[in-house]
């Protein structure tokens, strides 16, 4: 209820700035991811967009450019890019498929991995010291014209899972 409340506040603050004359440049973006925190807010502007090439798994290379502060998955999914089985889980960290091999020296300036994320990524096909999940890496204007590799093959643990649960 406080959450409905929050944002029929938060519509008439956007509709009161935009009477006012606030920038159309600038965007109010609402976040729930688990690495922003829930109710997270943040302002974007045009000027925050970084690049990204996608490498898949037939060696194509896909384009994409995010705002700062989305997440990889996030990108994938609103710029509906074709790596097929990606982010089956919608990021709730309850698969490997979002599994992204990094250039090292782009890897060495990620935030540091979570338990949760480490344990997701053990049950990843062709793990590499470079990997990650897409859901958990947030993009930073450092990261403008990174190249991350999809791996050759892709594992849903929740399949796993349910087929352990029918044996």
């Amino acid at each position: 209820m406080a959450a409905a409340a929050k944002l029929v506040g938060l519509s008439r603050w956007l509709l009161a700035g935009s009477r006012l004359g606030v920038p159309a440049a600038r965007t109010l973006m609402w976040k729930g991811s688990s690495r922003l925190g829930p109710g997270h807010i943040r302002w974007f502007s045009s000027e925050d967009k970084v690049t990204v090439n996608f490498i898949n798994r037939d060696g194509d290379t896909l384009v994409a450019e995010g705002k700062v502060g989305e997440s990889l998955l996030d990108v994938v999914i609103e710029k509906n890019l074709d790596i097929d089985g990606f982010g089956a889980c919608e990021g709730t960290l309850a698969c490997s498929t979002c599994h992204l091999i990094f250039e090292d020296h782009m890897f060495q300036q990620l935030e540091p991995i979570t338990d949760e994320e480490m344990d997701m990524l053990d049950l990843a096909y062709g793990l590499t010291d470079m990997s990650r999940l897409g859901c958990q890496i947030c993009l930073k204007k450092s990261m403008n014209g990174m190249t991350v590799k999809v791996p050759e093959s892709v594992a849903d643990v929740r399949q796993a899972v349910d087929m352990g649960k029918s044996s």
